[in-house]
């Protein structure tokens, strides 16, 4: 099965002093220098790279559903757009499956009946099925609009499931901390930080874990999660989020460990590629489990990674701070997933019980 392409993004290669262009070719990985160190001239030197490739690429005209090969649209949504999104790696995640499933097809194959069978040969939650489905119709309809297809068939996606509402209680999160700081010794340097920032940044998982020292700016006191080359949202300022004088007190001490390039969330100056995963006892196993350990040692169930994000959506909406504010924070592409917070919040139906008091 080839590798998801996401196109040509802009990386720091350990030992070198520019930022280089990376991409896959027949699946295999290559490499440009910007000759740059610069973010912004990076930037520029991927925006030039990407115009070349995208005319060189460019076919004559629109090809009919029976004659585009599905893993054709995929491979120009992962090179064209995938990189400028908020979240590339969730787009990479969703194709792996589709192209082991749809690579040998043509568009004309996806029907109601073979998306059906698609989930089927999945076995997987419904939500996954969404997100990876949705991945598919997105990429059928960048490539209409793109002038690729002639017509975009219909993608049926499984019914949405409702949200999970798994969030951490103060007591718990004083658990969760007390337990992280209770593992073995390279736990022990980590854990802790990468807990207080999904407490208190409500950033994703994976961001945090690709989180560099050169996003945080201490001085300011501001984190940028959006990695080099990524596309910005309005939500988010260009300098990022402001740190909470807590969580900024945690940063700079953890900042004497590490390096200009490094790691914000290491193992012992390593990139940690997984925090969760259940804990097998294994001390040695580094990187993996740890995040399950902790929730063991602290008695906690149904805990992932994920649900620090949602508790740090849950305690502003406690607090009182609007949905709209909390979606900024959060970086929500789609105000629907604020809502899950509006019952949280203290004037929640305030509005009709007075309208019914007013009866």
């Amino acid at each position: 099965m080839p590798r998801p392409n996401l196109g040509p993004r802009l990386e720091h290669i350990d030992g070198r002093p520019s930022i280089y262009i990376v991409w896959y070719e027949g699946g295999r990985k290559r490499t440009r220098s910007t000759g740059s160190a610069d973010r912004r001239e990076a930037e520029m030197q991927l925006a030039g790279f990407l115009r070349e490739r995208e005319l060189s690429q460019r076919p004559v005209g629109p090809a009919e559903p029976s004659a585009y090969p599905i893993a054709t649209a995929l491979d120009l949504y992962g090179t064209l757009h995938a990189p400028h999104t908020a979240d590339p790696k969730r787009i990479a995640h969703a194709m792996f499956p589709l192209l082991e499933y749809w690579g040998e097809l043509t568009v004309d194959a996806i029907t109601k009946q073979t998306c059906r069978a698609y989930a089927t040969w999945r076995n997987k939650a419904p939500a996954t099925m969404r997100r990876e489905l949705t991945t598919l119709r997105a990429a059928l309809n960048f490539a209409f609009e793109e002038g690729r297809l002639t017509r975009v068939p219909h993608v049926e996606l499984p019914e949405k499931p409702e949200g999970r509402d798994r969030w951490l209680t103060h007591s718990e999160a004083a658990a969760l901390l007390n337990a992280a700081r209770t593992g073995y010794s390279n736990v022990r340097l980590y854990l802790p930080l990468f807990v207080l920032i999904g407490l208190y940044m409500g950033a994703r998982p994976g961001a945090i874990l690709s989180l560099r020292w050169h996003q945080v700016d201490l001085e300011a006191g501001y984190i940028n999660f959006a990695a080099i080359g990524t596309r910005r949202t309005n939500k988010r300022k260009v300098k990022g989020q402001p740190i909470p004088s807590r969580l900024l007190t945690f940063l700079r001490l953890a900042r004497r460990r590490g390096t200009d390039l490094g790691f914000v969330v290491h193992d012992a100056g390593q990139r940690i590629k997984d925090i969760g995963g259940a804990w097998d006892g294994n001390a040695e196993k580094r990187g993996y489990g740890s995040f399950g350990g902790a929730c063991k040692r602290a008695g906690l169930v149904d805990v992932s990674p994920h649900t620090l994000r949602h508790t740090c959506g849950t305690w502003m909406a406690q607090r009182g701070v609007p949905l709209h504010l909390i979606s900024g924070w959060l970086g929500h592409t789609d105000t629907r997933t604020t809502e899950l917070y509006a019952h949280h919040h203290p004037d929640y139906m305030e509005a009709a019980k007075r309208a019914a008091d007013r009866r």
